[in-house]
């Protein structure tokens, strides 16, 4: 899985431990080799994905896959979203939200808001699996482009 040759690091964002082993186990058993870097906290993920100065800059030039929970002990999901949507370095960083949420407008507004993927929790391992499957799909054919 890469974007122009580039590792994708894969940002999870979960605060579920038990969660966090199983979305990782999967991603391995669809064939994703790429480095997980796990959080269970929106503020230390903003930190990694935005810096601290929340700036953006932190992510120019990599390539990151987001794994998001919406129900974080510190901060909600559709926040870092919005957030990680609004900035002009992250705004195109695919983001996979998976939640135990499957109210329809809050799917709609993470959809609204940016997210590539909305799957819902406990995961059905195929249709994670693909969903991942595609992702990395996504990484080798698209051009990501250079951010300005």
């Amino acid at each position: 899985m890469n974007g122009l040759g580039k590792e994708v690091t894969i940002v999870m964002i979960e605060d579920d431990e038990g969660h966090a082993r199983l979305i990782e186990k999967n991603i391995r058993r669809a064939g994703v080799h790429n480095e997980v870097v796990p959080f269970t906290n929106g503020t230390e993920a903003l930190d990694f994905v935005l810096g601290k100065d929340r700036s953006g800059l932190a992510s120019a030039g990599k390539f990151l896959l987001i794994l998001l929970d919406l129900n974080l002990p510190d901060m909600s999901g559709i926040d870092i979203l919005q957030r990680i949507k609004t900035n002009v370095h992250t705004k195109r960083l695919p983001v996979v939200i998976l939640t135990t949420t499957d109210d329809e407008r809050e799917i709609q507004r993470c959809y609204d808001l940016g997210a590539n993927v909305y799957i819902t929790k406990p995961v059905e391992y195929e249709s994670f699996a693909h969903a991942i499957r595609q992702l990395g799909l996504f990484f080798s054919v698209i051009q990501i482009p250079e951010t300005q």
